[in-house]
């Protein structure tokens, strides 16, 4: 789909029709799914975020500026909904540790439990670590960020990311070398 049959599509649903959503999700659910597969990791969750990744664009689709790529919009928004998605399960897994560990539960339950969430010790490492690492992400600007989600989180090649942003090859790679050194002056390596 060209950026310009996109637009089409999202003036559609702008106007509340669902051709337009219905074009989209034809040509892109499996890119979708797999962009969010390679995060999730499972093919149930990554099922469920897909579906609710195309009610999101419904919702969203006024928010789409032209011009800026539109596979890349929406990869961002698919890859930023599966890491919303672990986050809420891993807080459940906290919430359940804590709730139970009050509780004098079966010694099986108990230690099912410990044996399934993380200690509350890493659990204020992480959300430290997660606080750290989203304000050295806000040093990016939006650009720069799209490439390190994509390369990173969505563990796309350079011109992968090249081919989807509708950019030159040397200017993905200038853009995340750049934004890698940015992220080292806050104390992030490269992983």
């Amino acid at each position: 789909m060209t950026e310009t049959e996109f637009e089409k599509c999202i003036k559609a649903m702008n106007h509340g029709r669902k051709d337009g959503l219905k074009k989209i999700y034809e040509e892109y659910a499996p890119y979708i799914y797999g962009i969010v597969r390679s995060v999730l990791q499972n093919r149930e969750d990554a099922e469920d975020v897909t579906s609710d990744f195309f009610i999101r664009l419904w919702e969203k689709s006024e928010s789409y500026k032209a011009g800026n790529g539109h596979k890349g919009w929406m990869a961002t928004i698919a890859r930023n909904m599966a890491v919303d998605r672990i986050r809420k399960y891993r807080k459940e897994e906290v919430v359940d540790f804590s709730a139970t560990n009050h509780e004098e539960d079966s010694e099986n339950h108990s230690t099912q439990i410990a044996m399934n969430a993380a200690s509350p010790d890493d659990v204020e490492e992480e959300v430290v670590s997660e606080i750290s690492i989203r304000e050295a992400l806000q040093k990016l600007n939006e650009r720069e960020q799209n490439v390190i989600h994509m390369k990173i989180m969505g563990e796309m090649t350079f011109q992968e990311i090249a081919d989807i942003l509708g950019e030159p090859l040397g200017t993905i790679t200038w853009r995340y070398r750049e934004a890698i050194k940015k992220l080292r002056r806050c104390g992030y390596e490269e992983s």
